[in-house]
């Protein structure tokens, strides 16, 4: 199973979304600057902010899509916030389902 992440840093007071299926392992590898060119190099204090888990990872990949492609801060609140917003999403981009 894999999900989709939304880290924040206070430092540069930014979000990074990423999916993956082993979350833990992958915020080491952030936190420890594993990724030389990625944008997490930029900060050492990523924590977590969101997980949307159990997903399909081909469903996890699209959501991330999805949400890198809304490209704003209030959205990525939002789906903190709203439980049905998440639903939604997840159910959006269900394996097999069409859009």
């Amino acid at each position: 199973m894999a999900v989709v992440y939304i880290l924040y840093s206070a430092s540069i007071n930014s979000f990074y979304v990423g999916s993956c299926e082993d979350f833990d392992s992958r915020l080491s590898q952030h936190l420890n600057g594993d990724f030389k060119k990625a944008f997490t190099k930029r900060a050492k204090d990523w924590q977590k902010f969101l997980l949307l888990e159990n997903l399909e990872y081909a469903q996890s990949r699209q959501i991330e899509a999805h949400i890198k492609k809304m490209k704003s801060t209030k959205y990525i609140a939002n789906l903190k916030m709203y439980e049905e917003m998440r639903q939604k999403l997840i159910e959006r981009f269900k394996t097999g389902s069409s859009r």
